[in-house]
């Protein structure tokens, strides 16, 4: 049985190497070409990550961002990002260019660090920052989606590590925003108002099955607008922590 698992594994590195020579993959950061045991981000970028260890930080920049406009439990990120170069590729390149794999990749990065970090170890449930039904259908997918897959995945790799739901249909976008970047402070607020709604029927369903805490997941965190916008009816009836990919010193 060994000796058959090293022929298949043997196969598929060669199949993968012969792949990379006709259609090489590059660094999501860097752009050089990634060796074949490389995924995503060469070995150097990824030592190089500007992680923010929020999930073992109490009182961490995210949470006082979102204190300022909810009380969501705690708050969050992966890495510092910025929206040009190095690591603002990978954002980019997953939400722009459609590399689902990419986004998954760091999702499951960000779970594996939450999942250890102890301060997260009661999730009961993971929603996704839902998009409006006509940007969902432009883009052809929810980013938020992908990296909340992600998170599920890094709990659930983690030793003893439990298996949390990702749940979609609790919360619906009812109005079609502007995009945010270009907005101050208070118009993103304005922006975003009043433009989520929670599916009561889902919620109390969920409360009679002991869910009580949401791991709310969008993939950057800037102003906090729209996660708080999307935080606040859910905070009717659950707990709510915040997490993403990215955050915007």
């Amino acid at each position: 049985m060994g000796c058959w698992n090293d022929i298949v594994s043997g196969t598929r590195y060669s199949f993968k190497a012969l792949g990379d020579l006709f259609f090489p993959r590059k660094c999501a950061v860097c752009q050089t070409i990634l060796a074949c045991e490389e995924r995503n981000i060469c070995d150097d970028c990824r030592n190089d990550i500007p992680y923010t260890w929020f999930w073992s930080w109490p009182e961490n920049p995210a949470e006082e961002r979102m204190w300022s406009k909810v009380g969501i439990e705690s708050a969050a990120s992966l890495f510092f990002y910025r929206y040009t170069g190095g690591y603002g590729h990978i954002l980019h390149k997953f939400k722009y260019r459609c590399n689902i794999p990419l986004g998954l990749e760091t999702g499951r990065d960000l779970g594996k660090k939450m999942a250890n970090g102890e301060r997260c170890g009661d999730i009961d449930a993971i929603v996704p920052v839902p998009l409006h039904w006509r940007r969902r259908w432009s883009r052809s997918f929810n980013q938020a989606d992908i990296i909340s897959r992600g998170v599920a995945e890094g709990f659930s790799s983690q030793p003893e590590g439990k298996s949390i739901p990702v749940i979609r249909s609790l919360v619906k976008r009812t109005k079609m925003t502007s995009t945010q970047t270009r907005l101050s402070g208070n118009e993103k607020a304005e922006n975003v108002k009043n433009a989520f709604r929670v599916n009561k029927k889902v919620a109390l369903r969920l409360l009679s099955k002991g869910i009580n805490h949401i791991l709310l997941v969008d993939d950057v965190l800037t102003s906090g607008s729209t996660l708080a916008a999307c935080a606040t009816p859910l905070m009717l009836y659950f707990r709510v922590s915040v997490a993403t990919i990215g955050f915007v010193e």
